[in-house]
Order: C-alpha cells, then structure tokens, then sequence
C-alpha cells in the first residue's frame, strides 16, 4: 500500500512568537511594518520568521482590510485580438508595472460576448478587485454602468462618447489623423482613401473625423472602407474593397498600422507598387510598421504610457485622491519612413 504524504503544514504567526520568545502581537506589528517594537524584538522575529517558513497570509489580511489587493484589465476584443494586437499587449504591460510598484496583482479580464459581459459584471459585483482599467469599451456598455452603479475606482483608455465623468486616458486621436493625412497630400496624392476601423468605439470614429478633415471638400465618402476590427485580415480585405472602387486610388490612410500591414499585402496583389503607384500611412507605430515592407509611415502613440497613466489613475482613487477632470491626454507624433 502506497502512503501519500500529507501536506506540509503551514507555519503560522503563533510558531515566530514561539520561536523567537516574543507576543503574537509583537511579531503581528513587525510583519505590518508598524512602529513600537525594539530593535531587538525585531532582530530575533525576522531570524524566527526565516527559520520557521513563516508567510504572511494575505487572504486573511486583506478580507479584513476588505481589499483585493487587485485590479481588473478589462478588455473588450475578441481573443485572437488580445493576443496579436501590440497596441493591447503594451498597454497592459504598462498597467502591470504602476500597478506592480504599489504591490498590487493585475487580472485580465477579456470580454468577446454577452456571456462574458454578465460573467464580467458578476465577478466586479462580488468585489474579487478593487478598481479597473478599461480598454476598448464602446458606447452603451453594460459593463460600464456596473462600474458606475458600484462607484469601482477606474479608468479608462479611451474615450466614449457616454463616459459621462469617468477618468480616462488617451491620446487625440482626431487631431493626430488629421496631421499625418496633411502630410499624406503633402507628397502629392490626389485620390486617397481610408481603411477606417472599430468605428463603433472612439479611436475609430475620432480618426476618421480626423481624416475628413484633413481632406475637407476632396472627402470622399465612396473612398472610405469601414472595417470591423484592428486585424491583419480586415486591412487586407479593406484594401480590396477600396481598389474595386477605384482602381486609380494612390494614398490610403490605415487606421492602423496591422490594417496598413494587410492592405499592403492586397496592394502587393493587385501589383501596385508602395510608394510608387500608392503611398500608405497607419497609426500607433506598433512592431507591424517595422514588419512592413516598405517600413511604414504612422502615428506613433504611447500604448505603455497609457496603460501606466490609467493604472495610475486607479491607485490614486484608492488612495482617496480626486481623479483629474477633463481625462488624461498624452502626446503624439508622425513617424516618416518609406511607405509614403
């Protein structure tokens, strides 16, 4: 017969004091890091903690403080783009690091369906985090109105329209189209169209307004290919649309620079040579603008920084300080490579 072995057990609080001679409340102020205990007292609990195995329980700890000691990333894409979109991966290592430096876990939280949107709501309703940074939510977002009913600190990257006074990060995302389409005319295109994604969430829409005012009245809305989402795929399949529309067409801007990457690969089709026959620009100067072939011209925005900011912005909600009015708006410029 073949004996299991049990479990070690856990050393506890009671096992330091034991060992090191001293109260169960001496050593409980010394692994809190509070003041009133000697030098001494100190010296022989943190030797006694070593010897025993001894490792606070912060299960325990944190439900009487009743804090998580965790934030949500919340973020409403499909799986597939949570795992190839740079944009996302860096903003959530961005997040990680604020929310690292203050001992604090992050939790991803991918939202794809409405199964996943009322799984989401039950889980911030039995408070498992203390806060959330919100990526990608679109307008009349339930997960939204939980946040706001359960008054969760949070912020988010981004900005839809019904936000209402909630803090947020982002970038101007309008102004920044505009200018790097200024500089597309400025090479002399004079048919140029638009691969315009996510139009149902602010970064899309607030960069096509960007485009067509950069344009004014050589807009042309039968230019402009509305396409899903930030993907590969829809860039490629965006092209194609706006090639069948016009055969003739020299300037595309991407709404981003995996959209350009795919539109590049449509364009390599059709036997349109970049930036011959068409000059392409994206948007975020992400590790595609550098895959491209030619090397991409884009925007580049500050994924990182926009999670550290948001992550930021939540710890100082639960630090009782005020969130900043107006959202945080971090900067932008045009890169200028060869695709254009």
């Amino acid at each position: 017969m073949v004996t299991i072995p049990g479990r070690r057990k856990r050393a506890t609080i009671h096992d330091v004091a034991a060992e090191a001679g001293v109260s169960r409340g001496t050593v409980s102020r010394v692994v809190n890091n509070e003041p009133y205990v000697s030098a001494e007292a100190r010296i022989a609990i943190e030797a006694a903690i070593e010897k025993v195995g001894y490792v606070p329980n912060t299960a325990a700890r944190n439900l009487v403080m009743q804090r998580s000691q965790a934030v949500g990333l919340i973020v409403h894409e499909p799986h597939s783009l949570f795992l190839e979109d740079p944009n996302i991966g860096e903003i959530l290592l961005g997040a990680n690091s604020a929310l690292s430096r203050a001992d604090y876990q992050m939790v991803s939280l991918v939202i794809e369906s409405d199964r996943d949107t009322e799984r989401v709501a039950r889980y911030l309703s039995g408070g498992f985090v203390d806060g959330v940074v919100v990526v990608s939510a679109r307008e009349q977002d339930p997960i939204t109105r939980v946040i706001e009913r359960l008054d969760l600190p949070a912020a988010f990257v981004g900005h839809p329209q019904d936000l209402r006074d909630l803090p947020y990060v982002g970038i101007n995302n309008r102004a920044a189209a505009r200018a790097i389409t200024e500089r597309l005319i400025g090479t002399g295109r004079s048919r140029i169209g638009m691969i315009a994604a996510a139009l149902d969430r602010d970064s899309g829409s607030d960069r096509l307004a960007g485009f067509t005012d950069a344009l004014g009245d050589r807009f042309d809305p039968d230019l402009v290919a509305p396409v899903p989402l930030y993907t590969y795929t829809d860039g490629r399949d965006g092209m194609r649309a706006l090639l069948a529309k016009d055969p003739l067409i020299d300037g595309v801007f991407a709404a981003s620079d995996v959209i350009a990457a795919g539109a590049l690969n449509a364009l390599r089709e059709a036997g349109r040579s970049v930036p011959g026959d068409v000059g392409i620009v994206g948007f975020d100067d992400s590790a595609w603008a550098l895959r491209c072939q030619p090397l991409l011209s884009t925007v580049r925005q500050p994924a990182n920084g926009l999670g550290q900011r948001a992550a930021e912005s939540v710890l100082s909600q639960l630090r009782g300080e005020a969130p900043e009015l107006g959202g945080i708006l971090l900067d932008t410029e045009i890169v200028w490579r060869d695709s254009a």
